[in-house]
C-alpha cells in the first residue's frame, strides 16, 4: 500500500456528505437508533463503518488520528493539505483508478447531520449549473452529482460524484467516490468494502457539530529510501493534488 499527501486550498466543512435508507425516516424518529441498544444518535444502517468502541484492537490498521484504515493490496493513501494551515482535512483512498475521499465531523447527540447536508448538496450543485440525483445506494440514500466541464479544446462534458454519510454515534463520518466508480455500482465494490471497514475514533472531548475530526500522518510512515525504513512500512510518494469532488458547496 502506497501513501502519499496532497493539498487543499481550505478546510471544507461537510457541505456535501452521503447516506441514509429511503425506508429508514420512520427509524429515524423513533430515538435515531438503529437497534435495540444502539447508542443515542447512532443512525447507521448496517454494520460499518465502524465506532473505535467496535473493535477490539487498532493493531493491523493504519492510524490516521481520527480514521483508522484497514490496508488492502493495491490501495494507495493520499492526505489532503490545507495550504494555509497545513493541516490534514481529508484523505484519499485510490484503488483501481477511483477514488473515495473520506472526512470525519463531530455530531449532535439526538440527531443526524446527513438529511441537512443533502440538501446543501443538491443546492450547491444546482446552483453550479450541474445535476443531483437521488439514490438508494448501499449505505442508504446517496447523491450522485454531475458538474460541467470543458476541456481545453472547448469540448463539453460533466464530472461525477458520488456523495454517501453516515451518522455513527456522536459522529459523521462523508464519502465521496470519484472517477469511474462514481457511476459504475460494480466498480464500485471495492471502495465500498474499503468504505465499510473505516473505523472512526470520535474521542471524549466536546465539540460542535460539523468540526472536522483531527487527522494526522501515521507515526511509522516514511518516505522511500529514508533510513530505518522497514519494508513493510506504507510509503510516501510525491504528494498530487487532491480530487476537487468535495469544494462543491
Amino acid at each position: 500500500m502506497l501513501f502519499g499527501r496532497g493539498k487543499k486550498s481550505k478546510a471544507e466543512q461537510p457541505q456535501d456528505n452521503g447516506t441514509e435508507q429511503a425506508d429508514a425516516t420512520a427509524s429515524r424518529q423513533d430515538a435515531g437508533t438503529v437497534a435495540s441498544g444502539a447508542a443515542k444518535g447512532d443512525f447507521r444502517l448496517s454494520r460499518g463503518p465502524l465506532d473505535a468502541s467496535e473493535i477490539d484492537s487498532q493493531d493491523g490498521y493504519v492510524d490516521l488520528g481520527a480514521l483508522l484504515i484497514e490496508p488492502s493490496e493495491g490501495l494507495q493513501l493520499r492526505l489532503e493539505v490545507e495550504e494555509a494551515t497545513q493541516r490534514v482535512v481529508a484523505v484519499t483512498m485510490d484503488l483501481d483508478g477511483s477514488s473515495l475521499q473520506l472526512q470525519a465531523f463531530a455530531a449532535p447527540r439526538s440527531e443526524g447531520l446527513w438529511d441537512e447536508i443533502r440538501e446543501q448538496i443538491g443546492q450547491s450543485v444546482s446552483s453550479q449549473g450541474g445535476e443531483v440525483e437521488e439514490i438508494v445506494g448501499t449505505f442508504g440514500t446517496e447523491l450522485v452529482a454531475k458538474l460541467p466541464t470543458e476541456s481545453a479544446d472547448g469540448g463539453r462534458g460533466f464530472r461525477a460524484a458520488r456523495f454517501m454519510g453516515v451518522d455513527g454515534p456522536r459522529w459523521f463520518l462523508r464519502g465521496v467516490i470519484g472517477g469511474h466508480a462514481a457511476l459504475d455500482r460494480d466498480a464500485a465494490e471495492g471502495l465500498e468494502n474499503l468504505f465499510r471497514k473505516v473505523v472512526v475514533i470520535r474521542g471524549d472531548n466536546p465539540m460542535p457539530p460539523r468540526e472536522l475530526l483531527q487527522l494526522k500522518l501515521p507515526k511509522d510512515a516514511v518516505a522511500p529510501g529514508q533510513q530505518g525504513a522497514p519494508h513493510e512500512t506504507p510509503e510516501l510518494q510525491q504528494p498530487e493534488r487532491g480530487p476537487e469532488i468535495t469544494q462543491i458547496g
